[in-house]
């Protein structure tokens, strides 16, 4: 199961979502996209929390606005974090997650630390949380099966390019 959220209207049309469990987190690990980024409350039990940029847009175009919504969604969905203030969440591209064999269910490492950005959430914005609450949308994805399909469309993409250039 995975939950769908979406920003407010003026910061773009993103969409905000996050695995029911630490099993459906290992799915959306391995199965994201270059567009995905990953937020989690820092040394805190917490969601992994997704959101996906448009084509061309990197971790940099992520709004102050966008980011806000990703970081109180994360800061609500983590039992310990929830409860205190003043929280650092950390975020970064889905291709920067790292995942050994040994690692817990859930557990995720990172490629490069240098990709890893902070923001601290000084308290939780129940105007924030309420308003993504009444965008949730429950679904069950076939992850690899999606995947699978964009992957297919982008060798498509890029076969019918070479052969338009050498006719």
């Amino acid at each position: 199961m995975v939950f769908y959220f979406k920003a407010l209207p003026e910061v773009g049309d993103y969409t905000i979502f996050m695995g029911l469990d630490k099993y459906e987190n290992e799915e959306l690990i391995k199965y994201g996209f270059p567009e995905d980024i990953w937020f989690h409350v820092d040394k805190m039990s917490s969601a992994h929390v997704y959101v996906r940029l448009h084509k061309g847009q990197t971790i940099d175009d992520i709004s102050e606005g966008l980011l806000e919504d990703c970081a109180q969604l994360v800061k609500a969905n983590s039992i310990q974090g929830n409860k205190v203030n003043n929280v650092d969440v950390v975020y970064t591209p889905w291709s920067n997650l790292k995942k050994t064999p040994s690692m817990d269910v859930g557990q995720v490492g990172f490629h490069n630390s240098k990709m890893v950005r902070t923001v601290r959430v000084e308290k939780r914005i129940n105007e924030i949380v309420n308003r993504l609450n009444k965008t949730k949308v429950e679904r069950k994805p076939d992850l690899k099966a999606h995947t699978n399909i964009v992957i297919w469309i982008t060798k498509m993409k890029i076969h019918l390019i070479s052969l338009a250039e050498t006719t």
